[in-house]
């Protein structure tokens, strides 16, 4: 069963929870051959019933001690782009859709998303234009994350805020 792994971190982001729940999202992961959703909702107040739709189960949960299974069983990863679910999924080598918090003010998590996006590691977007990346993105053009490496990644993230 192909399945999505949606994980926001520690934060709150309903709006990604929201988004990626909607009908329309679901009828295009389900197009794309996707059975199952399941979401970390972290703090957010949302946190949506669990259901199927006519071809896309949901699940949802706020934490987890971890979340390494819930990567290494994922056929895609959308995420928030905080630095440790970014590097732990492309650690896993899981293709990763990054949605920036438009929301957030001095948002480092756009720098880094940006990066690595240009860096060919993950798709980009943000919560509005969500549905339409997950009909159009091509994950086979995504470059693998060079692994086990964290100091590089460690003066990647201090470059990217601004620390050197």
């Amino acid at each position: 069963m192909k399945s999505v792994f949606v994980t926001v971190g520690t934060t709150s982001f309903d709006d990604l929870i929201a988004t990626v729940s909607s009908p329309a999202a679901l009828q295009v992961l389900q197009s794309r051959g996707y059975q199952k959703l399941v979401l970390q909702v972290g703090r957010g107040e949302l946190k949506p019933e669990p259901r199927s739709s006519p071809a896309v189960a949901v699940e949802a949960f706020r934490f987890k001690d971890s979340l390494a299974e819930d990567l290494r069983s994922a056929d895609l990863v959308i995420s928030h782009a905080g630095a440790g679910s970014c590097l732990e999924t492309l650690e896993e080598g899981k293709p990763l859709v990054v949605v920036i918090n438009e929301k957030l003010m001095n948002n480092h998590q756009l720098e880094l998303a940006k990066q690595l996006h240009r860096d060919g590691h993950v798709v980009c977007c943000n919560c509005s234009t969500l549905v339409e990346t997950l009909q159009t993105m091509d994950l086979t053009t995504l470059k693998p994350f060079p692994p086990g490496q964290p100091e590089k990644f460690a003066l990647f993230l201090d470059k990217v805020v601004g620390f050197q």
